[in-house]
């Protein structure tokens, strides 16, 4: 209700209630609000605003666009969270900016925050603000509690940093993720469909997947002789019902949660890992595209949409097809054989498609840090890169995915990636060129990206570079509008093929079943993509606290590095524990880049900088 009223005073509304007329007087009587011309206006001596608590600032948000936010300092919050409702006053200051101080929690939006002891004293673990109070002398330092942010009393007693065991609890709990720990939904699954599915049992389908994956999403068969390609997904629309209790969870989870220790799914295991998963040798229903293939000029003539039962033939590894492509077929049976005797002539078909693709869209070379644990430590790295097996199967997803975006409404649910703008373009080419590496901006971004690529190619420095173009694109996001997909090259583009870790899939099934947009679509396209950052800066904080314990007991090292942010003087290790930023405690100045021997000297594990220096 004062957030309501206040807004109304900074903009002249005055069509107040009772209950705000009411608050008004106290107000009054404090001389916070003044009246002037038979206005209700906020004394200029004080500001009502939302407190914003980032990384290594303050700012009270005013609840008027138009008017100025302020930055404070972190001792001036006087018991304010961020999110909470506050009277700021004033402050003179002799430097002429504004500066204020909290003197009211007008309303307090968090009852609790996560805080650890230093000193005797508490200590914010997400931005590493100091609270001294008594209650803090009870306990040893580095435990880590969750107390009421106004008394200060005990909530929960989480655990010490010294166990690694917390680290994930740390990490939803800063996310606001920790009801994915609760007792999952109790559901009947069973697969009585009154419907009429095409019957695809006997066609030879098989999954490519990590080997660890206990989700199976997507399974493909190709007919070489007809040049048929299906692409048969989870069916999942079928079990989750719009508007049901698992709808809604699933639609508040928007995404599972792939930490390195374990899968957090959007949807229960009975659905994730077993009715919706597409188990080898078990019937399973699925949504299907039967995709007719022009092999001239690589596109699809064709496409069938249906709903069907399937039955996979066979689950493989990545590995596995990794070694069949290179021609390395180990001991197979027959059915293996059938299936060999599709999956190597469809990859070959795959790459001249994706040859093709990458004339308007990019190639990158990516590769993603896998942290092996054991009792919640650092033990390995593996650095998986994308392999043929991993391209045969994109490739086959990608144009699933492009004929769902074209069977969608002029208003669906589209994954968009618009054009970098000119200034982020115009940067990359100064960055590139600081390298050593002449560049020129283009007639246009796709073919400044192309030149700056092909000069890296000769630079030796192409996954370097790579990573300088990745930082200038926008990012990616769901959308009820078409506005095509710039890093693909796509004029239309959709996620259709993973419904069991993405709710974005799961409306489109719906959409494409129902020929039905939800009245909300633009709420859910924001809320999902929120939610995917919100669950990617998850698992980095889930990360980068694993890194910080290994180096804490590693205090000494030596570790090779390269340069990533010279303002901040970061640097990340490129071997052995790959992927571990670091903190350059004598930097000098050293170009992007650079490679240099480090020492690391210190590592908190709460805040997760490591501090590290140049041999």
């Amino acid at each position: 209700m004062l957030k309501e009223l206040f807004k109304k005073i900074q903009t002249n509304n005055n069509n107040y209630t009772d209950e705000e007329l009411g608050a008004i007087k106290r107000f009054l009587k404090d001389e916070i609000i003044i009246i002037n011309n038979d206005n209700y206006e906020l004394n200029s001596k004080y500001k009502v605003a939302t407190v914003k608590i980032g990384k290594n600032l303050v700012i009270l948000e005013d609840l008027v666009s138009e008017l100025k936010n302020i930055k404070i300092e972190f001792e001036d919050l006087n018991g304010a969270y961020d999110g909470d409702l506050v009277l700021a006053k004033r402050v003179f200051n002799p430097r002429s900016k504004t500066k204020a101080k909290i003197i009211k929690i007008l309303d307090g939006k968090k009852a609790e925050i996560l805080v650890y002891i230093k000193d005797k004293a508490f200590f914010t673990v997400k931005e590493n603000i100091k609270i001294e109070n008594k209650n803090a002398l009870k306990y040893e330092d580095g435990d880590v509690l969750i107390i009421d942010n106004k008394s200060f009393e005990l909530i929960k007693n989480v655990g010490n940093i010294k166990d690694s065991k917390i680290d994930e609890f740390i990490s939803l709990y800063l996310y606001e993720e920790t009801y994915r720990l609760e007792k999952h939904l109790d559901i009947v699954a069973n697969m009585d469909d009154k419907k009429q599915r095409v019957d695809l049992r006997e066609l030879p389908f098989c999954t490519i997947d990590p080997n660890s994956a206990k989700d199976h999403d997507d399974a493909i068969y190709f007919d070489k002789k007809e040049n048929v390609l299906y692409v048969a997904i989870a069916d999942v629309s079928y079990f989750v019902k719009e508007g049901s209790p698992l709808d809604l969870l699933a639609f508040k989870k928007s995404t599972s949660i792939y930490l390195p220790t374990k899968v957090l799914p959007m949807l229960p295991p009975i659905l994730s890992e077993e009715m919706c998963s597409l188990k080898e040798g078990v019937d399973r229903y699925s949504y299907v595209f039967k995709m007719y293939l022009d092999l001239e000029n690589f596109n699809v003539k064709k496409a069938e949409l249906f709903e069907a039962i399937i039955n996979s033939h066979k689950n493989f590894s990545y590995g596995r097809i990794d070694r069949v492509i290179d021609g390395h077929l180990d001991q197979y049976s027959k059915l293996e054989k059938e299936i060999f005797d599709y999956l190597i002539p469809l990859y070959e078909i795959t790459k001249k498609f994706r040859k093709n693709r990458l004339i308007k869209g990019y190639d990158f070379r990516t590769s993603e840090n896998r942290l092996k644990l054991k009792n919640g430590k650092l033990e390995s790295i593996e650095v998986e890169t994308s392999t043929a097996s991993h391209q045969l199967v994109e490739e086959c997803m990608l144009l699933a995915n492009i004929e769902a975006s074209k069977k969608v409404n002029k208003i669906g649910i589209y994954r968009i990636h618009e054009e970098p703008p000119f200034k982020a373009i115009s940067k990359l080419v100064d960055d590139v060129n600081i390298l050593g590496v002449n560049v020129k901006l283009q007639s246009d971004v796709h073919d400044t990206i192309t030149h700056i690529q092909q000069k890296a190619k000769i630079s030796m420095m192409g996954s370097e570079i790579d990573e300088l173009i990745i930082q200038a694109q926008t990012q990616a996001k769901y959308s009820s509008k078409n506005l095509g997909h710039f890093g693909l090259g796509f004029s239309s583009y959709s996620h259709f093929t993973s419904p069991i870790r993405r709710y974005s899939d799961l409306v489109l099934h719906r959409i494409l079943k129902t020929k039905q947009t939800p009245n909300n679509i633009d709420d859910i396209c924001e809320h999902i993509s929120l939610n995917e950052r919100k669950v990617d800066q998850l698992v980095w904080d889930f990360e980068d606290r694993v890194y910080a314990r290994w180096a804490a007991s590693h205090i000494e090292e030596e570790i090779k590095v390269k340069v990533v942010d010279t303002q901040k003087a970061k640097a990340v290790c490129y071997e052995k524990i790959v992927g571990m930023k670091v903190v350059l405690e004598n930097y000098k100045g050293q170009k992007l880049f650079s490679k240099m021997k480090v020492k690391i000297k210190s590592a908190n594990i709460i805040t997760k900088v490591i501090i590290a220096t140049i041999i």
